[in-house]
């Protein structure tokens, strides 16, 4: 470390191999640090950063020195453990590699609408959800009756009237009528009680009004899937495409494998002695809607 401080630029630690530590019966050497020391260091930087780095590499070759003393009994398991990741990274990474040179990662509308309609008994919901529009005003306002009205109109002119005066008023409006929403969630927006069931209000699709001290609030729930019931597709499209995707990969892996396992046996690099080989049945996993949501 007294050779360290006395060099203060990055270019002067290179320019020799000089032993820097010594632990646990292994050296450390200044070829050993070249490629971890990052660019553009000088002076006091690259001083603090050698010896933060010489103090980590010390107290590892310290540990591994103990670890191998005190387990030295079960060297031999660590050494397979070591072998079996080995060798399932070296696995992984050729699979990888034919799924990288032929999966098609185009997955369409109609199959994704496809696969759900043929699994919908699979996906349940574990929440109710619903659709449905808040609006919240002060708790003055003059013309809230009108509000309601518009607010509970089908025809599109009076929709707009009802957009326009809560543009004009700066009224917050939260509307969840194009995508389904947790009833929980959607009874964050109003003064609701944790402690309290709700559920009542969702066997009306009227307009509803919620008040406290300060606001008043108008809602409608204009869709409710209850525990149960199939989850909609719309939630489902991320996680359906992830299923076809994994399909496909398992597909290629498979498929690679009896090609493997078929040239070789032609090749006569492997006989199998007593019965008809067959592929084992982790060898590419089969996707479906329950192992996909484990994974």
């Amino acid at each position: 470390m007294l050779l360290l401080a006395g060099c203060r630029e990055l270019p002067r630690y290179f320019a020799s191999d000089t032993t820097i530590a010594r632990a646990g019966g292994n050296e450390l050497r200044m070829r050993d640090v070249r490629s971890v020391v990052p660019k553009g260091l000088s002076g006091d930087d690259s001083v603090a950063f050698m010896k933060l780095y010489v103090d980590r590499w010390i107290i590892k070759q310290l540990k591994l020195e103990e670890a191998e003393t005190l387990f030295s009994s079960s060297a031999g398991d660590i050494d397979k453990m070591v072998e079996e990741y080995r060798q399932a990274l070296l696995i992984r990474e050729l699979d990888q590699h034919y799924v990288d040179q032929s999966i098609d990662t185009l997955i369409t509308e109609d199959e994704i609408a496809a696969y759900y309609s043929a699994h919908k008994a699979d996906f349940k919901l574990d929440r109710t959800i619903v659709k449905g529009r808040i609006v919240q005003f002060a708790a003055g306002y003059r013309q809230a009756a009108k509000l309601k009205t518009l607010m509970a109109s089908k025809a599109a002119a009076q929709q707009q009237d009802f957009s326009d005066i809560c543009e004009k008023n700066d009224f917050t409006v939260s509307d969840f009528r194009s995508q389904w929403i947790d009833f929980p969630e959607f009874l964050s927006y109003l003064p609701t009680l944790r402690s309290q069931n709700y559920d009542s209000v969702l066997g009306t699709t009227s307009v509803q009004e919620m008040r406290d001290s300060h606001w008043r609030y108008y809602f409608q729930i204009e869709a409710v899937m209850r525990v149960g019931e199939p989850i909609p597709l719309e939630r489902l499209r991320r996680n359906i495409r992830r299923i076809l995707y994994n399909q496909r990969k398992s597909d290629i892996i498979r498929q690679h494998d009896e090609e493997l396992l078929q040239r070789a046996e032609e090749d006569g690099d492997v006989k199998i002695f007593g019965g008809k080989r067959t592929l084992p049945d982790d060898a590419a996993e089969t996707v479906t809607p329950e192992n996909e949501a484990k994974r």
